[in-house]
């Protein structure tokens, strides 16, 4: 059963994170791409730095494992610093619709990763469905002109997939490294490990700050994703992740689009399109088959090819006896080779 919180750090992830479309777009008329994601982040490390120091003890911001540095790279260096850094320049180079389409890429490349990487997470064949629909369903909805690919943007495409590449092998390694620190904590950590290397991308483009136009409508732009798509989202986005694995948190992802096409229709008078509309219908569809009972019948599993759909569950079996160490009295066997044999949970 997901909780409230659940749902709740879901929502605040997608809706945040979609405006980060709109913002970005308008505030690199202001900024150079490279330095916009450094101030983006000096400003939200300092303001999320001030969070935790105010509402945790000092035993718990100190990071004292190798899970727990693994956990802060994997946070500041690739979800956080390189997939923003490639998303801001990439969105110099394609249209909105075309940018939307690659970062819902995310929630592809994370259950391939996952597979490699992880024991715990893999696709079962409900998810890889509902997932299909829900990429179909970002298509419908972004609607890009075809000639827009590779119309003079194949270096921004090219950018934007690395960085959906970035985004989703980030989540994946903090799932591996499994931190004692709190993720909320993790990401004060983050921030400033991402500030550090986005500015150093910054001075080996040649940026300058001279070259920024301070206006009411940069420091807007600069305010939200600092502050709400960047403090406020990430403390919801990666307690996602630990809450239920990077996979399911990544499906945020495709609501972004959603988001961004509601908002531009509520807030800048721009029309939704009756292929929109079906997108909309096709995305909670996928949603809700990901979220449905398991509709594969005995025995579909062990047929499926490949890894990436050998198992029906996005957790791993311990975490079906965490709440008593991981002991029952049952029968067990080992679940992975005989999904049906005695202890197993049922089919997800």
């Amino acid at each position: 059963m997901i909780g409230r919180k659940t749902v709740a750090a879901f929502l605040a992830t997608s809706l945040l994170f979609g405006g980060t479309f709109v913002a970005a777009k308008g505030g690199l008329e202001y900024f150079p791409p490279l330095l916009f994601v450094a101030l983006r982040f000096d400003v939200a490390a300092v303001a999320l730095i001030a969070y935790v120091l105010l509402t945790r003890s000092r035993a718990d911001l100190v990071p004292r494992t190798r899970g727990d540095l693994g956990g802060i790279v994997a946070t500041g260096l690739f979800a956080i610093g390189l997939t923003n850094a490639l998303l801001f320049v990439g969105q110099q180079y394609v249209t909105s619709g075309v940018a939307a389409i690659i970062a819902s890429l995310n929630p592809i490349l994370t259950p391939v990763l996952a597979a490699v990487l992880l024991a715990d997470e893999r696709l079962s064949a409900r998810g890889a469905v509902g997932m299909a629909m829900g990429l179909v369903g970002v298509a419908l909805v972004a609607n890009p002109d075809p000639s827009a690919f590779g119309a003079g943007g194949l270096l921004g495409e090219g950018l934007m997939l690395v960085s959906a590449v970035c985004g989703a092998l980030g989540s994946v390694l903090i799932r591996r490294a499994d931190a004692d620190l709190s993720s909320t904590v993790r990401t004060a950590w983050g921030l400033p490990l991402a500030a550090v290397v986005t500015h150093g991308l910054s001075l080996a483009a040649g940026e300058s700050p001279a070259a920024i136009t301070w206006t009411p409508g940069a420091v807007l732009a600069l305010a939200y994703v600092a502050l709400l798509a960047g403090a406020v989202a990430y403390i919801a986005y990666f307690g996602l992740i630990d809450e239920v694995g990077a996979i399911r948190a990544n499906l945020a992802f495709y609501v972004v689009p959603l988001v961004a096409t509601l908002g531009g229709w509520a807030l800048l008078g721009e029309t939704i399109s009756g292929l929109a509309v079906a997108g909309f219908l096709v995305v909670f569809a996928g949603f809700a088959v990901i979220g449905s009972e398991s509709f594969a019948r005995p025995g579909l599993r062990e047929t499926l090819p490949g890894r990436l759909l050998a198992s029906g569950s996005l957790r791993s079996l311990d975490d079906a006896y965490a709440t008593d160490g991981g002991t029952d009295d049952r029968p067990t066997s080992d679940c992975r080779i005989d999904g049906d044999g005695p202890g197993c949970p049922a089919d997800d």
